[in-house]
């Protein structure tokens, strides 16, 4: 979430085109305390009963436990990128999210 928020205007357009939904299966009161303190400039929800985690195939081994996986959904509605499981430790995932995104939203890389 930091590297979002530290990366925001070249990962997502500044925002312009674009909305970040971050989807957890933390409870709605600590994602909003974790979004107040870090200063995260985009949303944060809650799938505390794990209904998006099961209907996008992110849960991992053991109840209540989500794998880090991204999409970039398209203007026309369907997924245009997919990193089942996100790589969030390996620098090129970044540059591969910024440049799905730039294409979703028509902006020359």
């Amino acid at each position: 979430m930091h590297a979002y928020r530290d990366q925001y205007a070249q990962l997502f357009n500044d925002g312009q085109d674009v909305v970040l939904i971050a989807i957890s299966a933390d409870p709605i009161d600590t994602l909003a305390a974790w979004a107040r303190d870090d200063q995260f400039q985009f949303l944060m929800a809650s799938d505390a009963g794990t209904v998006v985690a099961k209907t996008y195939g992110a849960l991992a081994g053991r109840p209540g436990m989500t794998n880090r996986n991204l999409f970039v959904v398209g203007p026309e509605g369907k997924i245009a990128f997919r990193a089942v499981p996100f790589r969030e430790i390996d620098p090129a995932a970044y540059t591969e999210l910024g440049e799905a995104v730039g294409r979703s939203v028509g902006k020359r890389e």
